[in-house]
């Protein structure tokens, strides 16, 4: 062939078919080296579209109205003085049940789901800054639980599906839509478990990398909420226990693995220590209340919670919700997906042909102890407690005709310290949600590497499509709301700091409303968000207060440094005579903002 012809072929042909070659290779390169990157932006679209339209009104808006969400809000603010003004203490607020201060740990201080949050509140301010630390606890659960789905299994197809199963479960966006971030905050747990199951696993080298991840996820899981805290030692035990009787307790024979955990427990005590102190001195106080079993009992699961399609599902959820009690779905939205159910029932069945067999065993064992625990004090049916009759022959030896149906959690709630504190008990359910994904997961993988390159393509979109269907909450739209300051907070703001404000009927001061009025009106508060654990002052000044107006409320008022008196006038049927009440005690009427009447004392 003529050198010519040669040079042209050379040009036309070969030439593009490299460059081709070169570029495909490169973007390869590229896609791999920022595989992370695309994956923390898939869950950040994730996101985006599970709780559409919140990211068109982060700044204005919330989803759920004025519930915990305004608490949480409140709190971004409060953390945003204490952290970036340098004012304060993160877990004290002076500025509530005044004058004594508010001990935030008598609720939830939530430090490492809120802190997030608190730059883009300096930003935009502090709706945006909840709504973005909300935004933030599905983008990391996603990607931490492809991170260890990811190293369990080398599939990132089954590490992507175990974190869509995880981070969009019915159960998070529940706790979304109800405005609790603290409980929202459920990405720590696949670090942790990731980092406790790769020190049970061993036996020969000092693993610091993930010494130090079991550690720290475990912190930040007790600076999110004390219940995940509480539940989390108990499901670890649990968990190393039976990790161990499947290995045969051959790990502890090694000294690296009891070095290994002394390190990872030494590197979580001062994370601990910091996060437990309030709740251990509330205690020791009496301040943290005892709850009753018949009033823990009303908050157990029903198996239905399990297996049923939440309430918000954008088809189905209507439906199930005419036959099926929901009256508490925003703690009941415990539903697995049947997706996620068979793959993970495959992997228990496979178990042997994986080199994961100790870790699925453990799992499976954890589910079902999650499962047990989460469905409560007593079994339960359609929310209404199970009445077993008892047998004839049985009756004079047990002395009645029939009986509930008493489960573990009623032994544990009257025998182990703390656990009668707990109010919700059915969320010890969780733990089903976090190991059906990662057996999900495992079970995917083991599916998907007995197809060929073309059926695994199709079989992933397949099993993305039919779980984003399960778990699809529908368009947000209705439920967005826009938090706004009364027109009398707005009077307040710009009175003389002369003293502390209440609000009447004193029934009303601890609503979480009027903690976010609060960043308006910029007055110090007698109320407080009192509803899990009262402090001592408002439970010595709420049976005086609540008989106002009278002389032992309007004494007691002054002594707190009362100034401004807030009178909602439609709590108050007879205005006049409200009005006559309040002149004979010595309150001067100031001003009257949409119905809120501001009354002071008249000067000696």
């Amino acid at each position: 062939m003529p050198a010519f012809d040669s040079d042209i072929i050379t040009i036309v042909i070969i030439i593009p078919i490299k460059i081709r070659l070169f570029r495909s290779s490169l973007m390869k390169n590229i896609f791999k080296k920022l595989e992370l990157l695309w994956v923390f932006l898939g869950f950040s679209a994730g996101s985006v579209l599970i709780t559409w339209p919140l990211c068109l009104h982060l700044k204005t808006s919330v989803i759920g109205g004025m519930g915990d969400n305004i608490y949480f809000v409140w709190l971004i603010r409060w953390y945003q003085k204490v952290f970036l003004e340098g004012q304060g203490h993160p877990f004290f607020n002076p500025m509530m049940n005044y004058p004594q201060g508010w001990n935030l740990s008598t609720t939830e201080t939530a430090l490492a789901s809120a802190l997030p949050g608190v730059p883009f509140s300096w930003l935009f301010g502090p709706i945006a800054g909840y709504n973005i630390a909300m935004l933030i606890t599905f983008v990391l659960a996603g990607f931490f639980m492809y991170l260890w789905v990811r190293d369990l299994t080398s599939s990132k197809p089954a590490a992507l599906l175990a974190g869509m199963l995880f981070a969009f479960s019915p159960y998070h966006i529940a706790h979304f839509v109800t405005g609790h971030l603290n409980l929202a905050g459920i990405q720590w747990f696949p670090l942790f478990f990731w980092g406790l199951t790769k020190l049970l696993g061993t036996d020969r080298k000092l693993d610091w990398k993930f010494t130090l991840l079991t550690g720290l996820s475990l912190g930040l899981i007790a600076f999110t909420s004390m219940y995940y805290l509480y539940m989390t030692v108990i499901f670890t035990l649990l968990f190393v226990i039976f990790y161990l009787c499947f290995l045969h307790f051959k790990p502890l024979r090694s000294k690296y693995f009891w070095l290994n955990l002394v390190l990872a427990a030494i590197i979580s005590l001062p994370f601990l220590y910091f996060s437990l102190r309030p709740f251990v001195n509330l205690s020791t106080a009496g301040v943290l209340s005892s709850r009753s079993l018949e009033y823990a009992s009303m908050y157990s699961a029903s198996p239905t919670d399990f297996f049923l399609p939440s309430t918000d599902h954008f088809l189905l959820g209507h439906f199930f919700s005419q036959g099926f009690d929901r009256s508490l779905w925003g703690e009941g939205s415990l539903y697995i997906g049947f997706t996620a159910l068979i793959l993970a029932v495959f992997a228990i069945i496979k178990r042997k042909q994986s080199d994961l067999k100790t870790f699925v065993l453990t799992a499976a064992v954890i589910v079902v102890v999650s499962f047990i625990l989460g469905l409560g004090i007593n079994l339960h049916w359609n929310n209404q407690s199970v009445v077993w009759q008892i047998p004839d022959f049985l009756q004079p030896l047990l002395h009645k005709t029939e009986t509930l149906i008493y489960l573990p959690a009623a032994w544990l709630f009257n025998h182990l310290p703390f656990f009668d504190k707990m109010r919700t008990i059915m969320r010890f359910g969780f733990y089903v949600l976090l190991f059906i994904p990662v057996l999900a997961g495992i079970g995917f993988s083991q599916i998907f590497a007995r197809f060929t390159s073309n059926r695994r393509i199709v079989l992933t979109g397949i099993v993305f499509l039919v779980v984003l269907f399960e778990i699809y909450p529908g368009n947000y739209d209705k439920y967005l709301s826009e938090p706004q300051p009364r027109q009398v907070d707005m009077w307040l703001a710009n009175q003389p700091d002369d003293g502390a404000m209440v609000q009447m009927p004193f029934s009303q001061s601890v609503d979480q409303s009027f903690i976010y009025y609060s960043l308006f009106n910029k007055k110090p508060f007698v109320g407080g968000f009192f509803n899990a654990n009262q402090p001592i002052q408002y439970l010595e000044i709420q049976p005086i207060l609540a008989q106002f107006p009278d002389e032992h409320s309007v004494d007691l008022l002054k002594e707190l440094g009362v100034y401004y008196i807030v009178v909602d006038s439609a709590a108050y049927p007879d205005l006049s005579l409200l009005k006559q009440q309040a002149s004979s005690l010595g309150l001067v009427q100031l001003t009257n903002q949409e119905g809120q009447i501001v009354y002071t004392f008249s000067q000696p």
